[in-house]
């Protein structure tokens, strides 16, 4: 009797979290969020980091910031028309870009010094409606480290950095979906 005591007790032991892991630990992500940014492979910081603003013109000359969407989450996309995996991953964005454009999310692409000719004929045959922005000097792509494409940064409605992906992803799969409704559902 006293052996089987011994192990029920173990095997409760075993189960319990440290004290200091149970007690101190930081309010852990839904276990939903956290199985979508598993399943889509995002780096999500450990402590906030704030996005750093810039100005681009978009393929009409238009001047966007990143300021000019407070409030509003926004999907970074670093890519340029030469880039394999990013003209895989570009339906997939819009796709996303349909589905939750209205609900406050922005896709801002960010194409990697190439001229607005090159750019517009890319968004022309591939029929995309989101906004693709012109980083004719590169320094947008330096400002957030993108140094592999594509790369994608996921901002916060707080202007915080909520997750990285390097490489392209299904962005209209189940998995983005769920993550995505979770993001917008995160307050200012």
């Amino acid at each position: 009797m006293k052996i089987f005591v011994l192990f029920i007790t173990l095997g409760f032991l075993a189960s319990v979290k440290p004290v200091e892991g149970f007690f101190h630990r930081k309010k852990d992500p839904a276990p939903a969020e956290e199985s979508y940014i598993k399943k889509l492979r995002i780096e999500k910081p450990e402590k906030p980091i704030p996005a750093p603003d810039f100005t681009l013109e978009d393929l009409s000359g238009k001047r966007v910031s990143l300021k000019d969407f407070r409030g509003k989450a926004v999907f970074l996309n670093f890519w340029a028309t030469w880039c394999p995996p990013c003209v895989v991953e570009m339906p997939s964005m819009e796709k996303l870009h349909k589905e939750f454009r209205d609900d406050g999310l922005v896709i801002l692409a960010i194409n990697f010094r190439e001229t607005p000719e090159q750019a517009k004929a890319f968004v022309k045959k591939h029929k995309l409606t989101f906004t693709v922005l012109l980083d004719l000097e590169g320094s947008v792509f330096e400002l957030y480290q993108a140094w592999a494409l594509p790369v994608t940064t996921i901002v916060n409605k707080r202007r915080e950095i909520g997750g990285r992906a390097m490489g392209s992803r299904d962005w209209d799969s189940k998995e983005s979906q769920g993550f995505f409704r979770h993001v917008l559902a995160e307050k200012s």
